[in-house]
Parts: C-alpha cells; structure tokens; sequence
C-alpha cells in the first residue's frame, strides 16, 4: 500500500490547475497544466489498505489502482505503468476522458474526498511516454489467422491490439479519413490534444496492426466481401446515430447535430479546409443537452467567439452531493462544473424546447422554451411559461439512439436487439459466425472505459474462437452494468 497515514496527513483532494481562462481560450490547447510532482505523490499517498478495494469493482476495466497508486507514491513510475497497461491499453485516454466510476467506488469517499485516482493514471502514462516506457510488444509468433476491426474508436482499437499481440494479423477500417473514430473527431482538443492519440497508433504500427483509413464497408467494401476475405470480423462501429428534436422549426437554417459541429472543428483544427463550416463566431449558440458532449460544445463555442452561450437542459439540476438514492459506491449523477462551464454561458435547467424559430431568410432566430413539468413520470412544457431566447446557432447534444444499422441488416443480416443495438451472445458474437460486436454498437452509448474493456474481452472471445483457447483477459461480459446495490 502507499503512505498508511497518507489519507490522514492529507485530507483534501489537490487537483493540477487549469490555465487562465481568458489565456486557454485563445488556443486549442489541453486546458489542464502539469501537475507538481510532490503534490502528486501526496495525493497518490491517500490511497488506503482498504482491504477491500471497491475501486477494482467501479472501474469496467479492472484497473489496479491500489497497486499502482503505490508505486506513484514509490516513486517506480516504470513499474507503475506495467501495472497500469496489465489492465488498460489506453491509460491516456481514459485518464484525460473517463468521468472517473472508480473515484465515486473510492472506500476513503465514504466520508472523505476520494483519491484522485483519475490523475494519478493520466500522470503515470504520460511520465511513461516522456521517458520512452510505452514501446512496441509484437507478438512472439504469428497464427496466421486474419481479423477485420470495423471502426477505430477505443473499442476497435483495443480489439485490434490485443489480437495482434496474440498474433493475428489485423486489419483495422475506419469510413473517415484518418484513424481514431470519435477519439479524432468527436473529442475537442482542449480535452484531448491528438498527439496523444498519435503516439498510441505508432505503437501499435510497430506492433503490426494495419491501419485502412477512408474505406467505409458496406460501400466501399460489403460486409459480404470483409467476411470472405478475414477468418473474423469484429464490429465497433459505435453508436454513432443522434437522437434528434422533432419540434415545429427543426428543419431551419443553424439547426445542427452537435457532433456534425465538433467534427468540423476537429477537421480544422487538423489543418483541413472545411467549406462552409458550422460555426459559433458572433452567434447567439443555444446548446441542448446538460452532458458531456454538450459541454465540448460550449467550450468549442467559446474558442470560436460566440456572442453568447446557453446551456439548456430538460431535467432538474443534479445534486451537489451524493443522493440518498445513489449510495456509496454507486457512480451518483452529480452536478459538475467542467472547464467549459467555468469559461462562460448560462446553465438553464427543466427547459423544455417547444419551437425553434426562423426570420425571413429560413434561418433559426431563437427558439421558444417553457419550464418543465413532471406529469405521470413524464417531463412537458408546463403551459404559461413559454419564452423566447436569441439563437443564431442551435447545437442538439441529446445523446444517441444506437449503430447505423442500413448496410448491418441487409448485407449482414443480424438482427439488432431490443434497444437498437446490434444482437449478440455473451461471447460478443452475432449470429453469424465469426462476426462479433464490441463498445458502442452493442452496448448503446456508453463510456470509454466501458468501450476499451469491451474491446478486450471481446479480443479474447475472437482469439478463442480462432485458436480454441485463449490467454487474454476478459474484464466484462455484455450483460455486465455498472456498480449498482
């Protein structure tokens, strides 16, 4: 264990600091400085001997947290990270992206701030790749069985290097044209800067994983042709489909998907040239959705200069602390304040959007939005409160309703279950044989711990049906939930 009076000596969670907000908006840069390395190993040093560590049991991945938060304190930062990638084949992603489950597992969170678990990872990886830690583990042998990963976002990427590290040789497909799927393109770079992202995939190049950017399958290539061609082929397309607003007004001019918005930035700020991009510059933006894509938005609007910046959300605001509902270790839903929200806007909270309204041109002015009220467990516009706010630029961020599923059912032709996602069994295989599902499109929107701990479990029920057996971890099944009492 790490400093046995270390939750006693410091009591308080100390968190790196964010820069000056009027500095990191004139930039794309992560909005989090480095953290003192003093201040780290204290905060690592919290960690208890628990006995029982929940955090094993809140984290889908498994992580080894105790153990590796341990080493931080040590000061092994080399061993720190062998534990740490034993679990988890992407720590800097999680670790800048992750909202944290194991944090709210924590057993000091009980009646104290919880370790900062999520820091403590973020800060091994990177120290790791500063010092030349992270290399390439290509396999001993190779099978000579082939395997097709259909999208690379954190589940394809995870399927796709565990199986190569078995020794199959893998080809991984993404539609856009680079690889990274929503970790390039959905995720602004204030969050996330895509270095990052591109140190991971040169690993796995040298660990032998082919990359085909700018093929869609099913276009390009029919899911018929992808079978004949690989001995199995894994689906993590993601749950890519957005849930829309059928109200009066929908189809006006600045109505968007929020993720066609942060997509076109992330392609600009790639150097691309993007015509006639969506943009909040002297706008009044509206945002619709209180989650964290929305929250990419408001911030990715603030960069782009936007006039003013409302967040609406539909539901009552979540509490400060921990309900009565959601007990320890459960993962509670809590008011959050993220570094976008700290930058400007106004949260507007049980606002129902009842209109979106146009000027002359076609093109959206405002929107019209009433309190909501709770009816028979349902949630509508309470009548009499309707009011108008200034919108040149309307963002939907209300989540997403599953896979794309045109090409899957006809040339695939696997059935999707009853919540929209592609059918599986709980060796992530679809009734097909050979094809399997992991993250997003079997699971429904979900997290990206949840993604990557699919994509490996899903690995394992490939390479054992390659092989009849298999070595690799599976750290969830599909029916697994999060920590529920």
């Amino acid at each position: 264990m790490a400093d046995p009076k270390g939750f006693l000596k410091t009591p308080q969670r100390e968190l790196p600091r964010r820069r000056p907000v009027a500095l990191r908006l004139m930039d794309w840069k992560e909005v989090y400085e480095q953290q003192d390395s003093a201040e780290l190993r204290r905060q690592a040093g919290r960690c208890m001997d628990c006995g029982i560590p929940f955090c094993h049991q809140g984290c889908p991945l498994g992580n080894l947290i105790p153990e590796w938060n341990d080493l931080t304190w040590r000061g092994e930062g080399r061993t720190a990270i062998e534990r740490l990638h034993a679990t988890n084949n992407f720590p800097e992603f999680t670790g800048r992206l992750c909202p944290a489950p194991c944090e709210s597992a924590c057993v000091l969170g009980i009646n104290q701030p919880p370790v900062t678990i999520k820091q403590v990872e973020v800060s091994i990886i990177d120290q790791a790749f500063q010092n030349g830690w992270v290399t390439p583990h290509p396999p001993e042998r190779l099978t000579g069985k082939t395997v097709a990963v259909v999208g690379s976002g954190p589940a394809g990427l995870a399927a796709a290097q565990q199986l190569t590290r078995a020794g199959h040789t893998v080809a991984v497909y993404e539609r856009e044209d680079r690889i990274g799927g929503l970790l390039r393109y959905g995720i602004p770079d204030f969050k996330m800067e895509k270095k990052h992202l591109e140190a991971r995939l040169a690993q796995m190049q040298a660990e032998g994983t082919r990359f085909r950017a700018g093929v869609e399958i099913g276009v390009d290539i029919s899911w018929d042709d992808l079978k004949a061609r690989y001995d199995a082929v894994v689906v993590a397309t993601g749950a890519t489909v957005p849930r829309d607003l059928p109200i009066p007004g929908r189809d006006l001019m600045g109505v968007h998907f929020a993720m066609d918005y942060l997509v076109q930035q992330n392609k600009a700020g790639a150097g691309d040239d993007v015509p006639e991009q969506i943009s909040a510059e002297g706008k009044h933006v509206v945002v619709l959705g209180g989650g964290d894509t929305g929250a990419d938005c408001i911030g990715t609007a603030h960069r782009q200069h936007a006039l003013s910046v409302t967040n609406l959300a539909i539901g009552q605001q979540p509490p400060s602390e921990r309900p009565e509902n959601q007990p320890w270790p459960m993962n509670p839903t809590l008011f959050e304040v993220q570094s976008a929200h700290e930058e400007g806007g106004e949260r507007v909270y049980l606002a129902s959007t009842v209109e979106f309204l146009s000027n002359e041109a076609g093109e959206v002015r405002a929107i019209r939005v009433a309190e909501t009220e709770y009816l028979d467990g349902r949630r509508v516009p309470k009548a009499g409160t309707e009011r108008e706010i200034p919108a040149d630029l309307v963002l939907l961020a209300l989540g997403f309703t599953g896979p794309e599923r045109d090409t899957i059912e006809q040339q695939l032709r696997v059935p999707f279950d009853g919540r929209g996602n592609v059918g599986r069994d709980d060796d992530y295989q679809t009734s097909e044989a050979g094809v399997f599902v992991a993250g997003d499109a079997g699971r429904g929107q979900s997290l990206i711990v949840w993604a990557i701990a699919e994509g490996r479990a899903a690995a394992a029920a490939v390479d054992r049906y390659l092989e009849g057996e298999t070595e690799l971890p599976a750290p969830v099944r599909p029916t697994d939930r999060a920590i529920s009492v």
